[in-house]
């Protein structure tokens, strides 16, 4: 059965279970993986709600405070699910704590915060590893490796979108991540984070960027009770909304290769648009997360009018065959983050990194500080 290695969870709310129930998984879809995750403790502010969770899933014991986690000796491994203004507090210290740290994106409000995170990982030998789970999707990385192949020639251009509307409602409560001192950056910290990810992930370095951004819905009211997700609120207090609802984005690639990245939380009629078009000079390549499993692959000699082909990821793409044992067959975003929890293990276990580290972590909130100053400054931002 292989070893059991503690884990914790801090902040319990979607995310939170998310984690968890990708701890659960591991040992159907990687019973190779030698080590085997026990819940150990669950801590969340809100009172009851680390209880029930413990009740529900199975945690050990359950706490209000995270500091008890961080100096609890049956913990090795640690997820960070809070909101992001923790991140950074609650990262390093349980990093300096001894505890390997699997920590969701952005990693705190800015590029400073995620290099503490990131610093304090390094100082203490353990490993990390960051929520940029879209990268984890097998058709993400069959067209990574098309395109370190050549599969479709020198890449020119890309485009990716990330377009979903969990803040267009005007009734929408106006919670800690409307607020720049808690919520940071707002859409380029919740979507941007991850378009900045695959774009790295595909095309390599970024070098310099320009970046235009708004805010549509300028005030809402301001919740009465405790929130859990998108919730909505009437009769609070007005109050505005301090960071952005949009970005979009022009890149230039180390490679020579150009970009433009799009973000929106208040896109009426659209949920989880999520993807890439990648252009090369003999070919392209189109991936849409809401039909994880399909890549549009165009290649060949004709470049004009050249037909764009359907293929449908199976097993040797990425981690598909530890899911489902044939082409076409459907994952989702929970076994997108199995698979992360998996990466996240195996560096525990091998010592290796695996998957996204806290350095891609450094990598996005730099390039998301810069498009804050592009828009602020209207100009070009080097990143070299």
């Amino acid at each position: 059965m292989g070893n059991t290695l503690g884990v914790a969870v801090v902040g319990f709310g979607w995310m939170g279970r998310v984690h968890t129930q990708a701890y659960g998984r591991l040992p159907h879809h990687f019973p190779q993986l030698p080590v085997r995750p026990e819940l150990v403790a669950v801590a969340d502010e809100v009172p009851g709600r680390a209880e029930e969770a413990a009740g529900r899933y199975g945690f050990a014991s359950a706490t209000r405070d995270w500091r008890e986690v961080a100096a609890d000796p049956r913990v090795a491994a640690v997820s960070v699910t809070a909101p992001n203004f923790l991140h950074r507090e609650i990262g390093v210290a349980m990093a300096e704590a001894g505890k390997h740290l699997w920590i969701e994106k952005p990693v705190g409000l800015t590029a400073e915060d995620a290099r503490a995170v990131a610093d304090a990982v390094g100082a203490a030998g353990v490993q990390g590893t960051v929520g940029f789970n879209y990268r984890n999707a097998p058709a993400v990385e069959t067209a990574r490796r098309m395109v370190a192949a050549g599969d479709i020639g020198t890449v020119t251009h890309v485009r990716i979108r990330l377009f979903s509307d969990y803040a267009a409602h005007p009734d929408g409560a106006l919670t800690w991540r409307y607020e720049r001192r808690r919520g940071g950056s707002g859409v380029l910290g919740d979507l941007a984070s991850h378009g900045v990810d695959l774009a790295r992930f595909l095309l390599g370095e970024i070098v310099s960027l320009t970046a235009d951004t708004a805010v549509f819905v300028p005030e809402r009211a301001r919740p009465v009770g405790a929130t859990a997700g998108h919730s909505r609120a009437t009769g609070g207090a007005p109050g505005p909304v301090e960071n952005d609802d949009y970005v979009s984005c022009l890149l230039r690639f180390a490679s020579g290769a150009r970009g433009v990245l799009e973000a929106s939380r208040v896109s009426v009629g659209e949920q989880n648009a999520y993807g890439f078009e990648v252009h090369g000079t003999t070919g392209a390549l189109f991936w849409d997360y809401r039909r994880m499993g399909e890549l549009g692959v165009s290649r060949g000699t004709a470049y004009q009018d050249q037909p764009v082909s359907t293929v449908y990821v199976g097993p040797g793409d990425g981690e598909y065959g530890a899911f489902q044992p044939g082409a076409a067959n459907s994952m989702g975003y929970d076994d997108l983050k199995v698979i992360e929890a998996y990466h996240f293990l195996r560096s525990v276990s091998e010592g290796t990194p695996h998957g996204p580290t806290l350095a891609d972590a450094v990598a996005s909130a730099t390039a998301l500080d810069a498009m804050t100053r592009s828009a602020r400054q209207r100009t070009w931002v080097d990143l070299r």
